[in-house]
């Protein structure tokens, strides 16, 4: 199965001309070797280095692929943060014009991040099906303990090998599967934004990634079968057009919401919150995906006719306010929040809209239908299983939002004095 990203260029309907760094998608068995050879037809292996982590160096199977520096990450404690980002830039021969990434999530987001700062081409080699950030044009780290979008830059090529990504631990496949199942919710925040501020939006886009989810969540539960080669297929085909979706729009609207803020804020672990937790990026936006969820669908019993007494005016963050929670992370959260997306809410667009909102909420499927799915599928499907303390709930949702300046249904939560 290839993909031919030239498909997803051009003019759109929504009014934008939708550009995309990646070429070409090769999703198929073998596909290392075949780069392997695609690199030395092309003379470029003497100018190419190939980043893993010690886990996907020595996993069996794994087609080593020979170019000019192997750069090989300790697994350990491994962080898409500053750190793992100055070892790969130390090590980086100076001669070097493409970087492969071998591996998961974490070592994409490493190297996508070093490659756009050396500006030179990277290559995504997906060892697992765990993430949708893939084909991203944008690194989520860890900087200096604060969870962020910093800069990167989309792989020019995709090689994802089936028999290496069949091979990879079920609890990879299932962090996958969590990623594409939060994007019920992100897409519903996106939508309610564009409702009630008028924000871009682009059916295109949307669809694509709502196809990708309902395909993925139609075919998991074979996920855990002897015989699931097409599982993985349709898996990682989905991931990474979620990838190719965020590309088209420049950014992870699409992709990313108020249930990844969860997660975020999970990740970042403020020491004031004592949030620790022992799962994986996908795992957490699967059981937060439930959470908000839940609290949408709370939110969205307002009737029309009583929206309008609910809401408040809006009010800016305050230091003295934060800091006791934040603690040293607190700065940056009012650095995130300076031109505070809230602020284009209206209570008039609010309650105008309302009727919106509900409808929008609807389509979301409902938590009991989540955590059956999940289950089904013997996923992760409470805080408890991430290891978070089930006390730990309104911290979460409260809190999360003030993560990214970015507009959700949840963000707009502050505006509204209703206590689910």
């Amino acid at each position: 199965m290839n993909i031919n990203c030239k498909d997803y260029s051009g003019k759109c309907s929504c009014g934008r001309t939708h550009d995309l760094s990646t070429e070409k998608i090769f999703i198929n068995q073998g596909a290392l070797k075949n780069l392997e050879n695609f690199l030395i037809e092309n003379n470029l292996s003497d100018y190419t280095a190939a980043v893993y982590d010690t886990n996907t160096y020595s996993a069996k199977g794994i087609t080593r692929i020979k170019v000019k520096q192997e750069i090989i990450l300790d697994a350990e404690n491994l962080h898409a943060n500053e750190t793992a980002v100055d070892k790969v830039l130390k090590q980086l021969e100076p001669n070097i014009k493409y970087i492969l990434a071998i591996g998961a999530g974490t070592i994409h987001d490493i190297v996508r991040y070093s490659a756009n700062f050396n500006n030179i081409n990277f290559i995504s080699c997906p060892t697992a099906a765990s993430v949708d950030g893939f084909c991203s044009t944008v690194s989520a780290m860890t900087w200096k303990g604060y969870k962020k979008t910093m800069p990167g830059i989309a792989p020019i090529y995709v090689y994802a090998d089936l028999d290496v990504i069949s091979k990879a631990p079920i609890d990879l496949a299932l962090s996958g599967i969590g990623d594409m199942i939060g994007k019920f919710t992100s897409l519903a925040d996106w939508k309610i934004s564009h409702a009630v501020t008028g924000e871009h939006y682009c059916d295109r886009i949307s669809n694509m990634t709502l196809d990708s989810t309902l395909k993925i969540k139609e075919i998991s539960g074979n996920i855990n079968d002897d015989n699931n080669s097409e599982t993985y297929k349709e898996l990682i085909y989905g991931l990474l057009i979620s990838g190719l979706a965020m590309q088209m729009m420049g950014n992870s609207r699409p992709a990313s919401g108020s249930e990844h803020h969860i997660s975020h804020l999970i990740e970042m672990e403020p020491k004031n919150l004592g949030l620790k937790n022992n799962a994986s990026h996908g795992e957490k936006v699967g059981v937060a995906t439930i959470l908000i969820s839940e609290l949408y669908h709370d939110l969205a019993l307002i009737s029309a006719d009583d929206i309008s007494k609910y809401i408040k005016d809006y009010t800016p963050l305050k230091e003295k306010d934060l800091r006791p929670i934040f603690g040293e992370l607190t700065e940056s959260i009012l650095e995130e929040n300076k031109e505070d997306e809230l602020k284009k809410v209206t209570k008039e667009s609010l309650t105008k809209n309302w009727h919106k909102v509900q409808k929008i909420v609807l389509e979301i499927p409902d938590k009991g239908t989540l955590i059956e799915f999940f289950n089904s599928i013997n996923a992760k499907s409470s805080l408890s299983d991430i290891g978070v303390e089930p006390k730990n709930l309104k911290i979460l949702l409260d809190l999360s939002p003030l993560v990214r300046n970015r507009l959700t249904f949840n963000k707009i939560r502050r505006l509204i004095d209703y206590t689910v």
